[in-house]
């Protein structure tokens, strides 16, 4: 090899730092390979374009949202086996302090804004229009660029493991740690320009669906009337609209910091990095809500659906969103109670951090309520319901704790702190993003997700999550702090955290079952006929399984909150059939590549900001300005789809 292919392979591709390097370029090579591959033996690459690359479909958009999410979950899941495998016995060497800082910074930042993320917005996209009345939702060209942005966005982030090196500032990416003079490689600008495009997309979603919330709903749904999943939709999109722009601040800033020479948070030339602590978590405690809000209203349906009943408490429910929403603008600083800031500013954020309970207790005590003396069934939603009750009490309970700012002293950057934030964020948002999967899967795909492997699924995922996390509690308060990549042997900390290393294999076992359960399903899942697998109560059950794509060829008149529900206990279900007379055209968006190609624009600009190829990035940016350009002269937007063609398509799904 020559002297200049050497020192690529070692600058960019890493080959110089082993076999983990080595074995992800074999695996990335065959994945593509074999994706390639399986698309041109069955001459599927027109049918790629045609019905997901370019389609402003908001149920099929919400699809590819859910299989980006699932990736993510299996990288980010990868990456704490990794971490937990290094902690599992003291002095362990199966990574290095540099390998362990990547890790632990690729984790947090891929859970939170590459998984969590587009797991909501893949139900945002699934269900709001459906349970709403809607055709679309309001934007769909938006609705396409959000989601290309964010899976671009990803797809720099998680290049950066095998091109270049990995962010290794941790996920908070405090400065002076990540500024250039500390942390020079290419990994932080990864870390920057993947979010900060991934947060245009998620921003313009929250303005999406906040639109389509207050403008689309279906004659008679008033506010009131609306299914409590819309409702933890609406609060998530004013929380995004209003705390992501501090993030994409905040990275701005600390992007010029690295690529322009600025000096923000450089504390010797006059910048403050306390500044982006606080734009940081401006954004990130909002954030925490972002994710759980829709995993609320996901349990909402869940519970009514399988107790049977009405939910308990619906004014309250909507009430207690609304004040989560609001309070979580004021508790940021709860996260750095230890920078100093003060005794009155430490007890204004200690007792706001302790108020936002009061809401969250509310919703678990209705969900209580709803249970009682109901006929419940314990199919996987329910489960995955029922377990997030004790997870998220013992979750909110430690998080009370570490809100009283004196203790806090104790508790900051220790295990205490890591077993919390675990126990709230897959308590709250993967236990509920699993079981709002499970709810809606026949909707999107027309068949059942398989019981037996989801329960193994369930338990083994359930059981090591407590053996994963309960130990780290105890070694928070026994001194051991986070990102410590090697302790000693005499610190009394070795069983506690092989146990926990166990649990995390456990849920690793755990999520190696779900995918069997839809490889499984696949083939021999129990087929949807009915549309309405679950007994449900809202619109989205009214129609078959999938939905066709203009979802409704008539928009239903509402008069009742569960109207589902209520039609089909008095027998009047075919109320929401189409009549033929009634049938009109209908007004449809038309597909579009045009934000593909902004999204690959975006990612080639991005990558040449990462190395300072400037050249690379303004051939970029020039693309996203000749996407916009394309943009405006597009004049016919929609497409008109016959009523004839809408009746036969009821024809044929049996509902005419």
């Amino acid at each position: 090899m020559s002297e200049t292919l050497r020192n690529f392979a070692n600058t960019y591709l890493m080959w110089n730092e082993g076999p983990l390097i080595w074995g992800s370029d074999v695996l990335i090579l065959l994945t593509i390979i074999g994706i390639v591959g399986v698309l041109t033996y069955f001459k599927k690459w027109r049918w790629l374009w045609d019905e997901w690359l370019t389609t402003v479909d908001h149920k099929r958009i919400g699809i590819m949202y859910l299989i980006a999410a699932l990736l993510m979950l299996f990288r980010g899941g990868v990456d704490a086996e990794l971490l937990r495998t290094q902690l599992a016995i003291p002095g362990n060497h199966f990574l290095d302090a540099a390998h362990y800082d990547q890790i632990f910074t690729t984790h947090g930042t891929i859970m939170i804004l590459f998984m969590a993320m587009p797991f909501i917005f893949a139900l945002f996209n699934i269900v709001v229009p459906l349970q709403i009345g809607a055709r679309d939702v309001a934007f769909p060209y938006l609705n396409a660029v959000s989601f290309w942005l964010f899976f671009f966005g990803a797809l720099l982030f998680n290049i950066s493991f095998v091109f270049g090196g990995s962010p290794d500032a941790g996920w908070v990416s405090y400065p002076p740690l990540s500024e250039l003079g500390f942390d020079p490689g290419p990994g932080e600008n990864y870390y920057l320009l993947g979010i900060q495009i991934s947060g245009i997309g998620s921003i313009a979603t929250g303005i999406n669906f906040l639109a389509t919330i207050l403008k689309m709903r279906a004659p008679g749904m008033s506010l009131m009337r609306m299914p409590l999943f819309t409702w933890s939709v609406l609060g998530a999109c004013i929380m995004i609209i209003f705390a992501f722009p501090a993030l994409t601040v905040a990275l701005a800033l600390l992007l010029l910091d690295r690529v322009a020479g600025t000096h923000f948070f450089t504390m010797l030339h006059g910048g403050n990095p306390a500044m982006f602590v606080n734009l940081f978590w401006i954004w990130g405690h909002p954030e925490v809500y972002i994710v759980v809000l829709p995993a609320f209203g996901v349990f909402s349906e869940v519970v009514a659906t399988f107790a049977r009943k009405r939910i308990f408490g619906y004014a309250s429910m909507v009430s207690s969103l609304i004040l989560i929403s609001v309070i979580s603008y004021f508790v940021w600083v709860h996260h750095f109670f230890t920078m100093g800031a003060g005794p009155d500013v430490n007890t204004f954020f200690a007792i706001a951090s302790m108020a936002v309970g009061i809401p969250t207790g509310v919703k678990v005590f209705n969900w209580l309520f709803t249970m009682w003396r109901g006929r419940i069934r314990l199919s996987l939603p329910m489960m995955w319901t029922l377990a997030f009750i004790p997870t998220f009490a013992i979750g909110g309970a430690t998080g009370v704790m570490l809100a009283v700012a004196p203790a806090d002293y104790q508790y900051h950057n220790s295990y205490f702190l890591i077993a919390h934030f675990h126990q709230t964020l897959i308590g709250g948002v993967v236990f509920g993003m699993l079981a709002g999967m499970y709810y809606w899967w026949p909707k999107m795909f027309g068949f059942k997700l398989d019981e037996r492997l989801g329960r193994w699924a369930f338990w083994f995922f359930n059981i090591g999550f407590y053996i994963c996390f309960m130990p780290q509690y105890a070694l928070g308060l026994m001194g051991m702090q986070r990102r410590m990549y090697v302790y000693p042997a005499d610190m009394g900390w070795n069983t506690l955290n092989l146990v926990s290393t166990i649990g995390a294999y456990l849920m690793g076992i755990g999520f190696l079952f779900i995918v069997a359960q839809v490889v499984y399903s696949i083939r021999h899942g129990e087929r949807d006929l009915t549309g309405d697998p679950w007994d449900g109560r809202t619109l989205e059950w009214s129609l078959p399984s999938p939905a066709p794509h203009y979802n409704f060829a008539v928009i239903p008149v509402v008069t009742d909150r569960d109207m589902w529900w209520i039609l089909k206990r008095e027998g009047r279900e075919e109320e929401l059939m189409p009549r033929p007379e009634e049938v009109k055209d209908i007004h449809m968006p038309k597909n579009s590549g045009v934000p593909f190609l902004m999204g690959v624009c975006f990612f080639v600009g991005g990558f040449g900001v990462v190395f300072n190829w400037w050249w690379l990035a303004v051939a970029g940016l020039a693309g996203v300005l000749l996407s916009l350009l394309s943009r405006s002269f597009q004049y016919e937007e929609e497409y008109s789809l016959p009523a004839e063609k809408v009746i036969e398509t009821e024809i044929s799904l049996g509902r005419l």
